[in-house]
């Protein structure tokens, strides 16, 4: 089981310690969070709560992850950084291309590209965006990232929505053989996209094992129907308590768990420390 940390609701500053501290232990990967803008009333549409109340509210701080990161990447070495999830359909692809590709390359080939549709309306309309035709946009957004950080002739593109060209795009992702996009979201829609399109899923909002199995079922029916099970594919899921509900995680087929510092806990970098040495000693010594 590869183990993930999640840098939300951490300062800034404390970032590269944490980060580098968590490399030292055997995390595999660190993960931003993303929002562009939040509303001054956040409705209650929140897909992964029962009463559709998000996890933040309109003062909660957000910074560039691609800016955070690097700053991460400049202090570690071999640690992989992610995004969970970055709101995909929110920028044109060509900024986006350009913003995953520079971290690449500034980390040596370190970053996942954790991507999503989003679920604030309002913040696609802050933004000048359509917030329904975002699943669209992402299906032909995602190809065509992949096409960008490979080509070596002039790409040219012409889809339904985003049309541009002939360019070229420099540098090549240093990643082979590309940069990978896990895809995050629990509907319909996003587990299909997950097994058609992505590298991986990042599963958020599962209330037991039994839900967890149907929707990894729906994306191996995806692979499977468009020719990618035999491709590399990672299952992304929120930490479990114990070393025993992991290895039933593992059972099931998911391949990383992401944990988190308890909210609003931290009172200096050392409390985040402290935490991480006890659940290495309590949780990943024991898997």
């Amino acid at each position: 089981m590869k183990f993930g940390l999640s840098l939300m609701g951490l300062r800034p500053r404390w970032h590269g310690t944490v980060a580098k501290h968590a490399e030292d232990l055997g995390f595999e990967s660190v993960w931003m969070p993303e929002h562009l803008i939040l509303p001054a009333e956040l409705p209650p549409t929140y897909l992964y709560s029962g009463d559709g109340r998000a996890p933040i509210d309109p003062g909660t701080p957000l910074y560039d992850p691609w800016v955070m990161l690097a700053g991460v990447a400049s202090v570690t070495s071999r640690i992989r950084l992610g995004t969970n999830v970055y709101v995909l359909p929110l920028r044109h692809p060509l900024v986006t291309a350009r913003s995953v590709v520079s971290l690449d390359r500034l980390s040596g080939g370190r970053v996942t590209l954790g991507a999503g549709v989003g679920w604030l309306a309002d913040e696609y309309t802050a933004a000048g965006q359509d917030f329904h035709t975002r699943g669209s946009r992402m299906d032909e957004i995602i190809p065509l990232l992949r096409t960008l950080w490979t080509a070596r002739e002039p790409v040219e593109h012409h889809g339904r929505h985003y049309r541009f060209g002939p360019v070229v795009f420099s540098p090549r992702s240093l990643q082979r053989p590309c940069i990978p996009i896990e895809i995050g979201g629990t509907s319909a829609a996003a587990l299909r996209r997950a097994g058609r399109l992505g590298d991986g899923w990042i599963e958020l909002g599962s209330e037991n094992h039994e839900e967890l199995a149907g929707r990894i079922a729906v994306i191996r029916t995806e692979r499977a129907a468009t020719g990618r099970a035999h491709l590399p594919f990672e299952i992304t899921s929120g930490a479990p308590g114990d070393a025993t509900e992991i290895e039933e995680l593992a059972a099931l087929g998911v391949t990383r768990v992401v944990t988190s510092y308890p909210a609003g806990l931290a009172s200096s970098v050392d409390d985040v420390l402290d935490w991480l040495d006890d659940y290495f000693t309590s949780v990943m010594a024991k898997c």
